[in-house]
C-alpha cells in the first residue's frame, strides 16, 4: 500500500492515536461540512464497539481493519448504535457480527427480488493541477477525522476517477449512478461539465450505456450562463440541471439567488422547460445556514412550474451544530429547522404528497446513521409530507468511501412502532425502501429499472480496469475529445 497522510498506528503518539472503529462510527465530513463531536451516548457506544471488535476479528481470523470494512463490522457498529435505545431502529441479530448467514439476513433479508440501487449524487475530483488544493483539503479533513485503522482512506492520495469507480461500482451494488459536481466557474472546480460528460461517455463505451448519467451545473446568477444551456445540452447530454443557490462568490456581488427569483431562478427554470429537460436538482441544506441555502423558495417555484420535477439535494437538512438532537417531529415551533423548512415551504405553497418535489438523501442519511432517533423523524416526516414516492436515494460518494455501508445501514433501519403511533409515521417497509433506493429515481431520471438491474447483474466489472488505465494515461476524459 502507498503511504497515506497519517502515520501508521504504531508511530502515532498516544495523544493522537484513535481507537479502531467500524465505518458507521467514522467522523467524516465533506467539502461542505465538518462533523461535530460525539455525544455522551455516542461515546459510550464507541467504547462498546471498540472493545468487542478485536475479539470478533480474531474469531474470524481477520485483520481488524478488514473486519471493520466488512458487513460484520457494519453490523457491530449498528448494534452499538442500537444498544442504548429501548425502541428498535436497527433490528440485527448479534450473530451478524461474526456469522456470514446472519449478516446476509440482516442486510439482505428485507431486500425484495426487484430491489435496485440508483445513486443520484456521486462525486470525484478531476485531478487537474488547479484542483490539487481542493483534493488536499478533503484528504486532510478525512485524515484528521477517520480512525487510524481506516486504510481505505489513509491509502488515498487523490479522490480521482479510479477511486470513484472502486467506491461506486466495484465495492457497491449501485446499478446506476448520477455524476455531479460542486459549483464553480474557475479552473479549481472539482469537475467541469465537459469532464462529467466525458466520464459518462467513457463508461458508456467500456461498460455499456446506462450505468452512469451526468448533470450539467448551471450558475443562474452568472451573466450569460442560462444562455449556454442549449449549447451544453447538445454537447453533454445531461439528465438534469444541477444548481447551487448559495451562488458563486464574486467580489462586489451579492452571494446567492433563489429558484423563484424573477431575475435568476425563473428564467433558469423556463429555459429548462423550453429545452425539454424539466429536471431541476437543487442543493438545499448543508449550507452553514447561508440564507440562500434554505429551501424556502422550493414550494413557490414548484407550484409555479407543476410540470417540472425538483429534486432537493440533502432535503434541506443541516449538519447538527452539537451533540444534542435537532431533528424532531414537525411542529409550528420547529418549522424553520432543518428538513422542516422544506416541508413548510411545500405546505405554504399548497403542495402535498405526490407533488413534483423530491427529497434526496445524500449525506443526510450518512449523517443520521449514528442518530437513529433523528433518522426516524427525518424519514418519517418526508414520507408523511412528501410521500413514499417522493424520497430519492443519494450518498454523496465518494467522500465516505464505498457506498455499500450506507445502503446496508438503510436496509437494516426501521421506524419503530412507537414513532408510528405517536407521530403518525408510516412503517419503513421493504417496498418503501425499494422505492427510495431506486424505483423513484428511475421514474424521475427516466431510467429503465429492469434494464438497469439486468446490466448490473451481468456486469463482471472487467471494464473498470480499462477505464482506470485510460484515466491514468490521459487524465479525466472530456466530452468530444
Amino acid at each position: 500500500r502507498r503511504a497515506g497522510p497519517m502515520a501508521p498506528p504504531h508511530l502515532q503518539s498516544p495523544a493522537v492515536r484513535r481507537p479502531p472503529l467500524p465505518g458507521v462510527w467514522r467522523r467524516l465530513g465533506t467539502d461542505e461540512f465538518t462533523p461535530g463531536p460525539y455525544s455522551e451516548r455516542e461515546r459510550r457506544a464507541v467504547e462498546v464497539v471498540a472493545t468487542a471488535g478485536p475479539g470478533d476479528a480474531d474469531r474470524l481470523g481477520a485483520r481488524l481493519d478488514d473486519y471493520w470494512a466488512s458487513r460484520h463490522g457494519t453490523a457491530a457498529g449498528l448494534l452499538a448504535i442500537q444498544d442504548p435505545y429501548d425502541d428498535v431502529f436497527y433490528d440485527l441479530a448479534p450473530e451478524a457480527t461474526v456469522d456470514a448467514a446472519a449478516a446476509a439476513e440482516a442486510f439482505d433479508g428485507n431486500r425484495r427480488g426487484g430491489s435496485v440501487v440508483v445513486d443520484v449524487q456521486t462525486h470525484f475530483i478531476a485531478g487537474r493541477p488547479e484542483t490539487s488544493a481542493v483534493n488536499d483539503m478533503i484528504r486532510d479533513v478525512y485524515a484528521g477525522l477517520a480512525p487510524s485503522w481506516w486504510r481505505a482512506i489513509d491509502d488515498v492520495t487523490a479522490y480521482d476517477l479510479a477511486e470513484y469507480l472502486r467506491c461506486v461500482f466495484v465495492e457497491s451494488e449501485t446499478a446506476v449512478a448520477v455524476l455531479t459536481s460542486g459549483p464553480g466557474v474557475g479552473p479549481e472546480r472539482m469537475l467541469h461539465d465537459r469532464e462529467m460528460a466525458g466520464v459518462r461517455e467513457l463508461v458508456d463505451r467500456l461498460g455499456g450505456r446506462g450505468r452512469l448519467l451526468n448533470h450539467r451545473v448551471v450558475h443562474a446568477d452568472v451573466p450569460g450562463e442560462i444562455d449556454t444551456m442549449e449549447r451544453d445540452l447538445e454537447r453533454y447530454d445531461p439528465v438534469g440541471w444541477k444548481c447551487y443557490t448559495l451562488g458563486v462568490h464574486r467580489p462586489g456581488s451579492p452571494r446567492g439567488w433563489w429558484l423563484d427569483d424573477e431575475a435568476t431562478g425563473v428564467p433558469f427554470i423556463e429555459r429548462a422547460v423550453e429545452l425539454g429537460v424539466p429536471l431541476i436538482c437543487a442543493h438545499k441544506g448543508i449550507s452553514a445556514m447561508v440564507d440562500s441555502g434554505s429551501p424556502r423558495d422550493v414550494g413557490p417555484a414548484a407550484a409555479g412550474f407543476p410540470d417540472v420535477d425538483f429534486v432537493i439535494y440533502h432535503s434541506g437538512w443541516e449538519y447538527p451544530a452539537g451533540p444534542e438532537p435537532e431533528e424532531g417531529p414537525y411542529t409550528p415551533e420547529t418549522a424553520d429547522v432543518g428538513v422542516n423548512r422544506l416541508i413548510t415551504s411545500l405546505r405554504e405553497a399548497g403542495l402535498g404528497t405526490g407533488s413534483n418535489v423530491y427529497a434526496e438523501l445524500g449525506s443526510t442519511w450518512f449523517g443520521l446513521i449514528r442518530r437513529p432517533d433523528e433518522a426516524a423523524h427525518v424519514l418519517g416526516k418526508l414520507l408523511v409530507h412528501l410521500g413514499e414516492d417522493n424520497v430519492i436515494w443519494g450518498t454523496d460518494a465518494i467522500w465516505y468511501g464505498p457506498s455499500q455501508l450506507a445502503v446496508d445501514a438503510f436496509r437494516a433501519f426501521e421506524i419503530p412502532p412507537s414513532y408510528q403511533e405517536r407521530f403518525g409515521y408510516p412503517a419503513l417497509t421493504p417496498a418503501r425502501k425499494d422505492k427510495i433506493l431506486g424505483a423513484t429515481a428511475a421514474r424521475v431520471y427516466d431510467i429503465d429499472l429492469d434494464a438497469a438491474a439486468a446490466r448490473a447483474d451481468a456486469d463482471d466489472l472487467a471494464w473498470v480496469s480499462g477505464a482506470v488505465e485510460e484515466f491514468r494515461a490521459r487524465g479525466v476524459p472530456t466530452a468530444g475529445a
